[in-house]
Parts: structure tokens; C-alpha cells; sequence
């Protein structure tokens, strides 16, 4: 089994600074994506919880897309709120982006390092792809 790392170079975060990290890695056809925040250029887009959860979906799923994977293979999202009472805003944006066939999730609501509303990853699976 080969492992492949997307984004390797490194993304830009809050600052300029920039990422140790991998943004996705691909094993055994698996995709996991690091977490995304409503960030463009390094910099977070400011909205309310509804926009900035359209944008960190949105993040992810340009990183699926050049992986080669679709909203389709999602199996399981990782959510974090910074407060409760996004929840039903956040679940509007979920039901929006994945529609009739959702994947499972966990959502909590925690402090986030970067300043915003949400954090999302998503771990992707295709069979033709181990």
C-alpha cells in the first residue's frame, strides 16, 4: 500500500505563517483531510457561521476534488463550533452540501486556534482506489 501527501508544501495559515502539514493524505483509499477553516490566502473570510461553514466545506472539497475524490465518497466529518447555538446553522450548511446520502459526523463545540466560527475535516473512502 502507497501513501500519497497533497499539499505537502505546505498551505499558508492566519499570518502568513506557514503549515507543517500535509492538507490531505491518501492510503489504501482512504482520504483524510486536514481541517479546514473559512480561510482564503491565509487569511479567515468573516461572516456569520452559515458562510464560514459554506467556506471550510467548500476548502474541503477542493482538496477532494484534486485527490480525486467527490462529495460522494465522504464516509465521516469532524465538525467543531466555538458555540452551541451554531448548531442548527451548521446542520443547514451539512444538509445542504451532502444532501440525501450524509456521512457520519461528530460535532463539538470547543475553542479553535484560528480565530472563527468552524472547523470541518472529512475522511473520504473509494474501493477502486486501494
Amino acid at each position: 500500500m502507497s501513501i500519497t501527501r497533497y499539499g505537502v508544501e505546505g498551505g499558508v495559515g492566519t499570518g502568513g505563517q506557514k503549515l507543517p502539514f500535509a492538507r490531505a493524505v491518501e492510503a489504501g483509499g482512504w482520504l483524510y483531510v486536514s481541517g479546514q477553516t473559512p480561510m482564503r490566502d491565509g487569511e479567515v473570510v468573516e461572516g456569520g457561521i452559515v458562510e464560514q461553514t459554506r467556506l471550510a466545506f467548500d476548502n474541503c472539497l477542493t482538496i477532494m476534488r484534486e485527490a480525486g475524490y467527490g462529495v460522494e465518497d465522504v464516509v465521516h466529518v469532524t465538525a467543531v463550533l466555538t458555540d452551541a447555538r451554531y448548531f442548527s446553522s451548521f446542520n443547514k450548511v451539512f444538509r445542504d452540501v451532502f444532501g440525501d446520502n450524509p456521512p457520519a459526523r461528530i460535532c463539538s463545540v470547543q475553542d479553535l486556534v484560528v480565530d472563527c466560527k468552524v472547523e470541518v475535516d472529512v475522511k473520504c473512502f473509494r474501493r477502486d482506489r486501494t
